[in-house]
């Protein structure tokens, strides 16, 4: 063997030797990638990292909350019933990014807030490090890529939220607006009071260039007092006609719904409020109630007082929204008042409450719930008793001059339990029942209602997850009115397309700062509150150049011109447009071998074929529906196996898309004005 044949032979040994161990390696590292396929939790679809709360780590915050992407709005009917199939395998984070386009990108926005923890109750995102692109008053992108902007917010180390929503607050006075936007609030909704007259109280606010975004009930009580009847009487006949009257007027000036406050006017019974809950129902729109009692001693009791709201549900079936369920009507005895609630709600009703994160109550000492026997009432004394904006505690002199006044005082008097107990229920959402005024002669929740939810609540109690927490501040108040107020199906949301409304606010800090002493501190954590697009709270700073609040109003669509007809074999069905789709009676599904039958409790039209329907029309489906009729969304839905639609509801029919016929298997084709199902 020649010394270059050995040298080549003496090569291959050490090469054999490293080619084996290469693929040693190899056969390890594929056999552990597999096993990890398989074991590692991090690597299930679906599945993100855990992380604790405000770690600022970037990738899905896990709370504990569904992150499936079925929030509100994924999984409601819709047109085709299509059912959304592939969005439910995707995480909110991936549905964000999928609808972000080229030109998203590539636009220059006129502010872009960068690198926050993005919540969303909506969609269940929570999100670290996402930018968000604002043009005008609107939302053009929600992205993790990067966004141009003429003015960029750096929101590191910041939680950015849907605008809050206050809907049970008073009128917006030039002073106590800006207190509400110190505390991250973008509208301001007057449901527990309000206006008899809502054409003039829009109009005031608009003229009165109000910062946030606002809107009223229509207030029985002020309404009431044109005729001169105390707060013991009860109106006659005619008045209760003229009132009904009066009201209905009202919502199609706007008015959001109606509010009644009735341990403040015991002399409204029944006699008056069924008229007006039937006039809710019709119009869809909610009723707002203090409830009539806010104790458990006998006689009239917090619970009779909450099963009377809930009677007057199930009644009339319109819905019911109660006010401070926390002070009124469970203070005692939550979780019985939360029962009475929830076997409604078992049964299909639209019944909701609100709360205030304080276990203490406020209002003027020359209401009626300081009649005789407020002490056993409430469990409390004089002592009990504290002068709002001051630091005095009242004696028996001083309580009766005080009265004689009308001054608002505080009273220690809710179990701290009573408020935690009512945070817990998914439909309790928040509302601070006060704005400041002048004087500073209110409670505290006038200013630190929101913040003091996130910063004692969620962070340090840990009562609730964050997400539930905000949607509980803006999504649920949102929902509550929306079905009749365009305007907020656009607020409470952080998604392209929906109104700019944004608060940024540290985790770590924030907190209310408000006293009974001081009612009028700012909140101390929240940064930044924008309106429509624009900078009204700027690192901290009011600027009250920002006046772009914007009147949130009832609207109410009717039946105009037919769309044309359906026609099928020697049925003829006529056809109503509503938001740019054609719809037809369901019920003429019942007439070619569909039963249709209604379940109240699911709120859900069933459909099944080849079956006889034990539901019959009340009206012929071929009969054409009257002009002006009320076209409303009421949240009900119709099912055929797993294809659902969401239902218009004109009178006591039932319409759905002619499109939803496709879905379900009829061949429903379309010749102008006629539609035809061979």
């Amino acid at each position: 063997m020649s010394r270059s044949q050995r040298r080549r032979s003496g090569r291959k040994g050490p090469s054999r030797v490293l080619m084996a161990i290469g693929f040693l390696v190899v056969l390890i590292v594929g056999g552990y990638l597999v096993y990890g396929l398989y074991q590692s939790d991090e690597t299930v679809p679906g599945k993100k990292p855990e992380q604790t709360e405000g770690t600022g780590t970037g990738g899905t915050i896990n709370e504990g909350n569904d992150t499936s992407g079925e929030g509100s709005g994924a999984g409601d009917p819709d047109e085709t019933g299509s059912g959304h199939q592939d969005n439910q395998q995707q995480s909110p984070a991936e549905l964000l990014e999928a609808g972000v386009t080229d030109a998203d990108l590539a636009k220059t926005y006129d502010i872009v807030i960068a690198g926050g923890r993005v919540i969303n109750p909506e969609t269940k995102l929570d999100q670290d490090g996402l930018n968000i692109g604002i043009s005008g008053g609107t939302i053009g992108v929600v992205t993790a890529k990067p966004l141009q902007g003429k003015r960029v917010i750096d929101a590191k180390g910041l939680v950015a939220a849907p605008g809050f929503i206050d809907n049970l607050s008073y009128d917006p006075n030039p002073l106590g607006v800006w207190q509400k936007i110190g505390d991250g609030v973008t509208s301001n909704i007057a449901m527990h009071g309000g206006t008899s007259s809502p054409g003039k109280w829009y109009s005031y606010y608009e003229r009165n260039e109000t910062p946030v975004n606002f809107g009223a009930s229509y207030f029985y009580t002020q309404a009431r007092n044109q005729f001169k009847l105390s707060r013991y009487d009860a109106a006659n006949a005619s008045q209760i006609a003229e009132l009904k009257k009066q009201a209905e007027k009202a919502l199609n000036d706007g008015a959001l719904g109606i509010s009644f406050s009735l341990e403040y006017v015991p002399g409204i019974e029944a006699a008056e409020i069924l008229p007006l809950m039937e006039l809710a129902e019709e119009y869809n729109v909610p009723v707002y109630f203090h409830g009539r009692y806010s104790d458990a001693s006998e006689p009239g009791t917090e619970l009779e007082g909450t099963q009377e709201l809930v009677d007057y549900a199930e009644k009339t079936g319109a819905a019911v929204h109660i006010d401070h369920i926390n002070s009124t009507g469970g203070t005692f005895s939550m979780p019985e008042a939360l029962a009475i609630i929830d076997a409604a709600r078992a049964k299909g009703f639209d019944i909701t409450a609100c709360t205030y994160p304080y276990d203490y109550w406020g209002t003027y000492l020359n209401s009626a719930r300081f009649d005789t026997g407020w002490q056993e009432r409430f469990r409390i004394t004089y002592h009990d008793l504290q002068i709002a904006g001051t630091t005095e505690r009242l004696n028996k002199e001083t309580f009766s001059m005080y009265q004689k006044e009308g001054k608002l005082a505080v009273a220690y008097a809710i179990p701290p339990e009573a408020v935690v107990e009512a945070f817990k229920e998914p439909y309790v959402m928040i509302g601070s029942d006060a704005i400041l005024e002048p004087g500073f002669n209110n409670h505290p929740r006038a200013s630190g209602t929101f913040a003091r939810t996130i910063g004692l609540y969620v962070r340090d109690q840990k009562v609730m997850s964050l997400m539930d927490g905000i949607a509980k501040l803006s999504l649920l108040p949102a929902q509550r009115l929306e079905k009749q107020a365009p305007a907020l199906k656009k607020k409470a949301r952080l998604a392209k397309g929906m109104d700019a409304d944004i608060v940024l606010f540290d985790y770590n800090t924030i907190n209310d700062r408000s006293t009974v002493e001081h009612p009028d501190l700012m909140s101390a954590g929240i940064q930044y509150v924008l309106l429509a697009g624009q900078v009204a709270l700027d690192d901290g700073k009011l600027n009250k150049k920002v006046r772009v609040g914007e009147p949130i109003r009832s609207h109410f669509d009717r039946v105009a011109e037919l769309a044309g007809n359906l026609q099928w074999a020697d049925k003829s069905y006529p056809l109503v447009s509503y938001n740019s789709a054609t719809y037809v009676d369901l019920m003429s599904l019942q007439e070619h071998g569909y039963a249709v039958k209604w379940d109240k409790a699911a709120n859900t039209y069933s459909i099944e074929k080849g079956r006889a329907s034990s539901d019959q029309a009340a009206v012929s489906p071929a009969k054409a529906p009257s002009k002006g009729e009320l076209m409303l969304e009421r949240g009900y839905a119709a099912k055929a196996k797993d294809q659902s639609t969401a239902v218009l509801s004109i009178g006591k029919r039932a319409f759905v898309p002619v499109s939803y016929f496709k879905a379900i298997g009829l061949d429903a084709e379309n010749d102008g004005d006629v539609w035809t199902i061979q």
